[in-house]
């Protein structure tokens, strides 16, 4: 198969009535990515989702397809390869049977059905299940017959609707990595929506962030992580400490920062959304797992007093929330094997190092 071809949105708006439920909305997908839409319910991404397969029209806007402009084409007309949350597979029909069913509908010679369809099957370790039917298949062999069907045509693009949905956690886990290696070794252009963000965070290549029809932040998945642009993008991906901040000013190529009253700190200036005013306000944001207890001599910053107020076991770690002199609250991860070193009314001293924070603007006050 050929590698998939390359998306364009241009300033797409989806009006139902007088909802905006996609709003100026304008993304690239280059040729091969995996490029993941993640928000909460209602944040317009299955609506996106619908209007890039046809299914929806566009109030206002373009879409191209390699270039071509594809605005006005019925779902049929796009070529687009689609899998399903339910997998919608045809219970009356075979595993072969199902992903031949797309290249008899476009009428190809029966021998290079028989070939297509073998290879395929082979590429997602179904051959010895071609004559079985869906109910004879477990939740993730069924999902691997959707995914084969919906790329045996040879699209140009892949859409992905909450695929592993309906999936327990650890298959989930599993296919997450199948599909992606298979998405990889095939090459098409593949979009998938999804509100899971580990989910996200582990298939894709880019992962576009969507909050009130509107895109907050399209990156990679570690940028999103560590480098979020704003405090829906902290809040969302994962769990994060935001630390009220004043801006004032630059030192050896860093942004100097006051926080809680009185304590300076340091953030590198490529770890910096937004422009930098003087006594601006702003939030530093640190992950729990980046939060360490200080120690003399230990490369971290600070040493911030805190009270441990709540012990929450999690496994591999325990969760220890803490609060400040000034009645911020910090949560931390420590490792359960060094727990012992943290009990509640305990105070202890946090600090991090530079390049694990970030500074983002406190829309609050902007």
């Amino acid at each position: 198969m050929s590698v998939g071809d390359s998306l364009e949105l241009k300033n797409a708006t989806k009006y139902y009535k007088k909802f905006k439920a996609v709003d100026d909305v304008n993304l690239s997908v280059h040729k091969g990515e995996f490029l993941t839409i993640l928000g909460p319910s209602g944040s317009g991404k299955t609506s996106l989702l619908k209007l890039i397969a046809g299914f929806e029209g566009l109030s206002s806007g373009s879409i191209l397809l390699n270039n071509q402009d594809i605005t006005k084409k019925k779902a049929y007309e796009r070529e687009i390869g689609m899998m399903f949350q339910n997998y919608a597979l045809f219970p009356h029909m075979t595993v072969y049977e199902n992903v031949a069913y797309p290249l008899k509908l476009r009428k190809l010679p029966r021998h290079e059905i028989k070939t297509k369809v073998e290879d395929i099957l082979r590429l997602v370790r179904l051959s010895d299940f071609a004559y079985r039917f869906p109910k004879e298949l477990s939740g993730g062999q069924q999902q691997r017959v959707a995914l084969a069907r919906a790329i045996v045509f040879n699209p140009p693009l892949l859409l992905l609707d909450e695929p592993l949905g309906a999936l327990d956690k650890n298959l989930r886990q599993q296919m997450q990595i199948e599909i992606k290696h298979i998405q990889a070794k095939v090459g098409i252009t593949t979009i998938s929506v999804t509100h899971d963000q580990e989910e996200a965070l582990t298939m894709s290549d880019r992962i576009c962030v969507m909050n009130h029809g509107r895109i907050e932040q399209i990156d990679t998945p570690e940028n999103l992580y560590n480098k979020p642009k704003n405090r829906f993008v902290a809040e969302f991906i994962g769990e994060i400490n935001l630390l009220k901040a004043e801006y004032i000013g630059t030192e050896a190529g860093q942004a100097r920062v006051k926080i809680l009253g009185e304590q300076i700190t340091s953030i590198r200036l490529e770890n910096i959304s937004g422009e930098l005013r003087h006594r601006q306000s702003a939030l530093i944001a640190v992950r729990p797992e980046n939060i360490q207890i200080f120690e003399p001599g230990s490369p971290l910053q600070h040493g911030i007093k805190a009270k441990v107020r709540n012990l929450v076991y999690v496994g591999d770690a325990v969760k220890v929330k803490t609060s400040t002199e000034t009645g911020e609250e910090i949560t931390l991860r420590v490792p359960s094997r060094l727990s012992d070193a943290v009990s509640c009314g305990k105070e202890i001293l946090l600090g991090w190092e530079s390049q694990y924070a970030s500074m983002i603007p406190d829309e609050a006050t902007a």
